[in-house]
């Protein structure tokens, strides 16, 4: 199978990266080598990543002329300039005639000016989704998916994620087998379901750290079981309650209840993905308190019970799947 990979200028080399190593190691894997993957840029120049990685493309995209079994466009770091019309041409023509297309990142904006996103359901790194959103209003933009399939066309969120793409195309390719292989040999968790999220309140709190409710944020991660009341809080920022939940509304963009239960929500999954720590065990430990509460929170925000969470994306500390079971 032919995989094609177009990387724009100032390409992100994470994302080149992640996915050769991907099939890379199922051809390792596989009885026989069964990818062959290519660079593809706008010349057969070196390439400038953004992160200062020069990468010497196989060829430039003129010199494709037949379609490839898979396409993928890489993103660029930042939302990319839109391409010479020639470019953009060349992407309408090419990607529909491959088995699957897509797209890692920002490499959704490229699909987006050449027309192939409108009508699809499709995803980008959450900090650019609005954006992607705004710039073409006919698409149906899930910021919060590590990666979206809408028929042949497939997209993915940040660099990371073109991990998680690879992978899930090694598992429709080669079975489950040989994609769990891959992740355990690259040190990655068993690959992530596209539709987990792939927003983190952990990075919302990231996303203000220069406020003066920083410090309130990394207490409440740090301490999920405290009283984490308003008062209490409103207290710890030497404000009064009324002012204090206006100003943490305005400033991370949630109310500090919801910021708790997110936060709360946040550990559990942690927990629940990567610990053999019991149900109850977790909902102490996480502020919730009980199983019931902790169970009411997921199912609110996630429709599964935090067993059924356990059971589709943990692993033991030795890669494979837990075993363990609850009521939760």
């Amino acid at each position: 199978m032919r995989i094609v990979i177009f990387a724009p200028p100032n390409v992100h080399s994470l994302e080149l990266a992640g996915l050769l190593d991907v099939f890379a190691e199922a051809n390792a894997r596989a009885a026989e080598p069964c990818y062959e993957v290519a660079i593809v840029g706008e010349s057969d120049q070196p390439i400038l990543c953004g992160s200062g990685l020069k990468v010497l493309p196989d060829t430039g995209y003129l010199a494709l002329s037949h379609a490839p079994d898979t396409f993928l466009v890489a993103g660029s770091v930042g939302v990319p300039d839109t391409p010479k019309a020639e470019v953009t041409d060349w992407l309408a023509r090419i990607a529909p005639q491959a088995r699957r297309f897509g797209s890692v990142c920002t490499g959704a904006f490229l699909l987006g000016d050449a027309g192939l996103i409108d009508g699809r359901h499709v995803t980008t790194h959450w900090q650019f989704a609005p954006l992607l959103a705004a710039r073409f209003p006919d698409a149906n933009v899930d910021g919060d998916r590590v990666f979206v399939r809408d028929g042949a066309l497939v997209t993915s969120a940040g660099s990371s994620a073109a991990i998680d793409l690879g992978l899930s195309l090694v598992e429709e390719d080669l079975g489950r087998d040989v994609s769990l292989y891959v992740a355990r040999r690259l040190v990655v968790f068993l690959k992530r379901p596209g539709d987990q999220s792939q927003f983190s309140v952990h990075l919302a709190a990231q996303a203000v750290d220069r406020s003066r409710l920083y410090d309130v944020q990394q207490y409440i991660l740090n301490h999920p079981a405290a009283d984490l009341s308003i008062e209490a809080l409103a207290k710890m920022s030497a404000m009064s309650p009324r002012n204090f939940t206006r100003v943490f509304t305005r400033e991370v963009g949630v109310s500090p209840s919801d910021y708790v239960e997110l936060t709360r929500i946040d550990v559990a999954r942690n927990l629940l993905e990567g610990s053999r720590l019991s149900l109850e065990a977790i909902a102490v430990k996480t502020g919730f308190g009980s199983t019931r509460a902790m169970r009411r929170a997921f199912h609110a925000h996630f429709g599964v019970t935090p067993s059924e969470y356990r059971e589709r994306f943990s692993t033991s500390g030795d890669g494979t799947r837990s075993n363990l079971s609850d009521s939760g």
